[in-house]
């Protein structure tokens, strides 16, 4: 009887234990594997019409930079484009004057291919997080904190923006055109 009892006891440990492992284990519910995530360095944005994605200012050293990411514009019928950058009204961030950036319906555009924007100033610190805004011409805004990243590794050769930054507060080419 004794052996009996003692199966019955293993099997139910056992048993107890098959039916544990699953609420033990990294199982369970909001898998990792089926939330959103895009490996890189660079911050997201998709809260609007056009998603901003991997956003990021590469620095070749402290001072200076490139801002570098990928727009994409999910209306199915209409191409907007991206008009400003802007470090808010207190800051001392320098960008250098652009043309608008179109993006096509349902197209994304890579401004790390030669299409980056020069910035400049004193809070351009490689490591360090900054805080942005980009307006495009529908009418919306995407506020971000993008990292400071160094020009070396995926990021090498891409701190090659156009134009020299002017002032602070000075128009960008879209504003001065109007």
């Amino acid at each position: 009887m004794d052996r009996r009892l003692s199966r019955r006891k293993l099997a139910t440990a056992i048993g107890a234990l098959v039916l544990a492992v699953p609420a033990l284990s990294a199982c369970g519910f909001n898998y990792a594997t089926e939330r959103e995530y895009t490996p890189g360095n660079g911050t997201n944005y998709q809260h609007g019409v056009v998603d901003v994605l991997n956003a990021v200012i590469v620095a070749g050293e402290d001072g200076s930079g490139t801002f570098i990411a990928s727009l994409s514009n999910n209306a199915p019928d209409e191409s907007i484009s991206l008009d400003t950058l802007s470090f808010g009204s207190n800051s001392t961030i320098e960008v250098a004057p652009f043309d608008p950036v179109e993006v096509p319906p349902m197209t994304l555009v890579n401004l790390g291919e030669g299409q980056g924007i020069k910035v400049s100033g004193d809070n351009i610190v490689q490591g360090d997080f900054i805080e942005l805004s980009l307006a495009f011409s529908n009418g919306e805004t995407a506020d971000m904190d993008v990292p400071i990243v160094a020009a070396e590794y995926e990021y090498t050769n891409l701190d090659v923006g156009t134009g020299i930054p002017a002032p602070a507060g000075t128009p960008s080419a879209s504003e001065s055109a109007q």
